[in-house]
């Protein structure tokens, strides 16, 4: 499968993953939005998730990364790096035993035990991609990103299958802040490129102008 990004728009629109409020939802980062970003239907359903590890797996090929794991951030991409690492060290060449590990992160540390058991059920190793559904201000990528430095995993890159397209409090976008630890960070699609093709009533669309004047990387048009 080739990374088509058509397909891949064409795919959330079909699926609902994007919709919008009457009244405003606080986000995790404390925003108020008249629209939302859900992966969760999606990683609910086998035939959909299947459908959704082979993009990522098309775009991961797109960038021509190398991964020997691919690991989702706990909870959100918990089910989408399992599943997409399993079919990932599957198409591999040199697939064998003791050639890709399959990691998950947990939700919540255990308090004993080995320090990295604490964190994971399964360690990361070699070159890992991590995968992220949605980013908004990136508290929950940034906090796995250090969680795999203090253990010296090299992270070859950051993928979310949808950037908000928003900015810090700090004023910085995603990708700066990843940056400051030597991981690229990439977008599988935009919310400032997918939300105009939406039909939406005009007050939803002011409140949504706003709320990009006010949080996002740039300006959008609806």
């Amino acid at each position: 499968m080739t990374w088509d990004q058509e397909s891949f728009d064409k795919f959330i629109k079909n699926q609902n993953v994007i919709g919008f409020f009457e009244k405003p939802l606080k986000l995790k980062s404390g925003r108020l939005s008249y629209w939302y970003v859900n992966w969760r239907n999606i990683a609910s359903d086998v035939f959909l998730l299947d459908k959704l590890t082979n993009y990522v797996i098309s775009f991961i090929n797109s960038l021509d990364l190398k991964p020997g794991c691919i690991y989702g951030v706990p909870e959100g991409a918990t089910k989408l790096g399992i599943i997409t690492q399993f079919k990932w060290a599957k198409q591999q060449i040199n697939y064998n035993h003791g050639t890709h590990p399959l990691s998950m992160g947990r939700g919540k540390q255990k308090e004993h035990g080995d320090p990295k058991d604490r964190i994971f059920i399964g360690i990361p190793k070699g070159n890992v991609v991590i995968l992220e559904d949605v980013t908004t201000t990136g508290g929950s990528l940034i906090n796995t990103i250090q969680q795999l430095g203090e253990l010296n995993i090299s992270i070859v890159a950051a993928i979310a299958l949808t950037n908000r397209n928003e900015l810090r409090d700090d004023g910085k976008s995603i990708k700066e802040i990843t940056s400051q630890f030597n991981v690229p960070y990439y977008a599988m699609s935009n919310a400032i490129d997918l939300l105009p093709s939406f039909s939406m009533n005009k007050e939803i669309a002011e409140h949504i102008k706003e709320y990009f004047k006010k949080y996002g990387t740039k300006q959008i048009k609806l």
